[in-house]
């Protein structure tokens, strides 16, 4: 039997849907699930993400949400709760229809999403955070003040941090903060996205027994994850997604023996696909030789140690609300040389960055670019010195198209700053336009954002705003780079890629990278050099096997457990081998040029 389903969300046979195809029926809800999903269509705009997802959860179960990066897994939470409305299907919940219901009336009946990265409310206090969790159960004080209590007791480190703002909380208690927050409202079906989203290990096994204890209280659970570990850790049954497609629904044990499965997730490609033959940095620069400026320079083949100091940071600290943040921290970055940045969330890395690109002053210490003092510069004129800095939640333009966004990193460049010239297409600001234009070209195809060109970012995976974040950082063309976790909330097949695509943008930019991330195999393979801190002072700086080695930095950052250090799995090859500082290729500077016509006409 065929079916469609008209305005009204009403299923009628044999009816071919908005493209003309007939659709089957989806099957009955199955009654006896507390989550019962049937034949959901889900889609933004035009562009559709799901096709026909069935998906069930029982009482007081754990599933895992697996699949790669625009899988669609975000998106079905997302029509589950009613932030989104399916286009086709149905959503029963506790034996009722609750497809057509807004998030808010979803909340009452027992539904709670936890969303990656975006969890609590940055200009509010953790407190204020905890209290407003509780609007569902606000009209009983006593149980709101119960519930707050249990948080902080599971949470420690928020009761102390009462009265800071959330949004100065490092990663890891922002989202110690989100899952308190949902715990508050004791949901029936609580939905986690990302849990371990840019976590250290040891935070991430002290979330997942908090996950463990929500569990134990008869709630639900269904976890979008990137780490297969961690799927495999704390759930009772998987799904797997791939293009909007449920391809695999079991326990989480027989998801090991599907090689076509794992590989399309963790490792190099669906089927048994090995990955794209490599490609080396030289041929992407003569490939895209116009966006480059001037005549090939002589390899440099001095070791890192003998290269000049383009970042030097002097006795650094910085206090909130009492609390020292960072404190006697100094360190310098070489011309060329890539330094990670390592530590329990909270240790202070993020806080670093925000010194060090001047959103944050500092009230002891002093910055240096180059030679100069920038102490006191604000972020907008440390950019200007070519200092260039992503964030960990990717901050696009939702509202814009990739090559859009992407256009946007090239703003710097410009020469024409005339609205009135391009207004009324004045010959300067044409060339302008197209020179952007050929750039933003290379930029898509460098980083393989063909597929996506023309979307919103708004409508992107979590790890695809991750790329198109890094592409807008190319076009910045930085001497000094800050890269927040790269890897946050990506999946370990593009993981596996990103280390050489962090070093084709240190070759293609010319620049020195200053990277803080959670995968210990890819930070040890991309690093010259590695700082661990531990609350906000440094405990070892060296080589990664050196700083790896220290029993400080494996107390403090992995719990005690070196095992942890390849929780992510992304043990490769490509993770093994070791870099050398010397015998790069020589970088070359990123400007903004016009591709010559066939006429030889800018």
């Amino acid at each position: 039997m065929s079916a469609s389903q008209n305005g009204s969300g009403v299923i009628h046979p044999g009816e071919p849907d908005e493209g003309g195809q007939l659709l089957t029926a989806p099957a009955e809800p199955d009654s006896s699930k507390l989550l019962s999903c049937r034949g959901i269509d889900m889609a933004y705009g035009s562009v559709q993400i799901l096709f026909g997802v069935d998906f069930d959860v029982a009482e007081g179960e754990i599933v895992a949400l697996l699949g790669t990066n625009g899988a669609g897994k975000s998106t079905l939470l997302k029509g589950i709760c009613g932030l989104v409305r399916p286009k086709r299907g149905s959503v029963v919940f506790a034996g009722e229809d609750v497809t057509k219901l807004q998030a808010d009336v979803t909340a009452h009946r027992g539904i709670s999403l936890m969303p990656g990265g975006k969890g609590v409310f940055p200009t509010l206090t953790v407190a204020e955070n905890l209290r407003l969790a509780g609007w569902i159960i606000r009209q009983d004080q006593a149980k709101v003040d119960a519930a707050k209590k249990e948080v902080e007791e599971l949470f420690p480190i928020l009761k102390s941090r009462s009265g800071q703002m959330a949004g100065n909380l490092s990663g890891g208690e922002q989202q110690m903060l989100a899952l308190g927050m949902a715990f508050i409202a004791k949901p029936k079906l609580l939905m986690i996205d990302e849990l371990s989203l840019g976590l250290a290990p040891a935070i991430v096994e002290q979330l997942l027994g908090i996950v463990r204890r929500i569990q134990d209280g008869g709630t639900a659970i269904v976890l979008v994850e990137q780490s297969i570990n961690v799927a495999l850790t704390v759930a009772d049954r998987a799904y797997f997604l791939e293009k909007g497609e449920v391809r695999f629904e079991g326990p989480t044990a027989e998801l090991l023996g599907r090689d076509d499965i794992v590989r399309s997730v963790f490792l190099a490609g669906a089927a048994g696909e090995g990955p794209a033959p490599a490609t080396t940095v030289e041929s992407e620069a003569e490939t895209h030789a116009h966006m480059l400026a001037g005549p090939a320079r002589a390899a440099d083949d001095r070791p890192i140690h003998e290269r000049p100091e383009v970042l030097r940071v002097d006795g650094l600290g910085v206090s909130f609300g009492g609390i020292q943040a960072v404190r006697d921290t100094s360190f310098f970055l070489r011309e060329g040389e890539i330094l990670g940045l390592i530590g329990p969330n909270g240790a202070g890395k993020t806080t670093i960055f925000d010194l060090v690109s001047g959103f944050v002053i500092p009230t002891t210490g002093r910055i240096r670019l180059d030679d100069r003092d920038v102490t006191e510069l604000g972020p907008d004129e440390r950019a200007w010195l070519r200092l260039g800095r992503s964030f960990q939640d990717a901050r696009l333009v939702g509202s814009l198209t990739v090559a859009e966004n992407l256009a946007l990193g090239f703003e710097r460049h410009l020469e024409v700053r005339d609205h009135f010239a391009a207004m009324i297409g004045l010959p300067g600001a044409r060339r302008q336009e197209i020179a952007v234009a050929w750039s933003v070209n290379d930029l898509v195809e460098l980083m393989g954002l063909g597929a996506y060109r023309d979307k919103f970012v708004r409508e992107l995976s979590t790890g695809t705003r991750r790329v198109v974040d890094l592409g807008m950082c190319l076009a910045h063309d930085p001497r000094v780079l800050l890269l927040d976790e790269p890897s946050s909330g990506i999946a370990q097949r593009e993981t596996e890629a990103l280390g050489p695509l962090l070093r084709r943008i240190q070759a293609e930019t010319g620049c020195a990278i200053l990277v803080i991330e959670h995968d210990m195999p890819l930070i040890t393979t991309v690093s010259d050099r590695l700082l661990a801190l531990e609350l906000g002072t440094p405990i070892a700086l060296g080589t990664p096997a050196e700083v790896l080695a220290d029993p400080r930095v494996v107390e403090s950052y992995l719990g005690g457990d070196p095992a942890t250090i390849n929780r992510s799995g992304a043990g490769s090859a490509a993770a093994s081998r070791t870099r050398t500082a010397a015998g790069r290729p020589t970088p070359r500077r990123r400007v903004l040029t016009a591709r010559p016509s066939k006429d030889g006409a800018e």
